[in-house]
């Protein structure tokens, strides 16, 4: 089965190392996620594409305990079928807090201010049959 990722832009593919793709305010060095054409601190239109760094501390987290609503969430939203999972905001020192999925949901094992590594995980299978997926930060062992 072949893998394409959840949409394009997001994060850098295919790459045995991914990272994902934000932006920079060229006036104010405020970092974005995901790419933004203008600044929302400054209102500068001056902005880059940059990678972000794939390495972070967990700031906040929490267990999502049921479907999300369908559209925009592209997963597994059948109640019989879904699972929970962990959503935090990840540090991502110097640049940004990214909301994500976190590939972890056992609260035994998520501590805030643990250092945490950006993974591809599955996501869902699309209409072709490919396996689609998403990025998420695991803790790092």
């Amino acid at each position: 089965m072949a893998q394409v990722p959840v949409t394009e832009g997001v994060f850098t593919w295919p790459s045995q190392t991914p990272q994902l793709i934000g932006s920079r305010c060229v006036e104010c060095g405020n970092h974005m996620f995901p790419v933004q054409s203008g600044c929302p601190k400054c209102s500068s239109d001056s902005t880059e594409e940059v990678l972000l760094g794939r390495r972070g501390t967990l700031w906040t987290w929490t267990v999502q305990g049921y479907p999300p609503k369908s559209p925009p969430y592209a997963g597994n939203v059948d109640p019989k079928t879904f699972q929970a999972f962990g959503v935090g905001y990840i540090e991502l020192p110097g640049q940004i807090k990214i909301e994500a999925r976190l590939t972890e949901s056992d609260p035994a094992k998520l501590k805030i201010g643990m250092e945490m590594e950006m993974v591809l995980v599955p996501l869902n299978t699309d209409e072709a049959g490919n396996e689609v997926v998403t990025f998420a930060f695991a803790p790092v062992a």
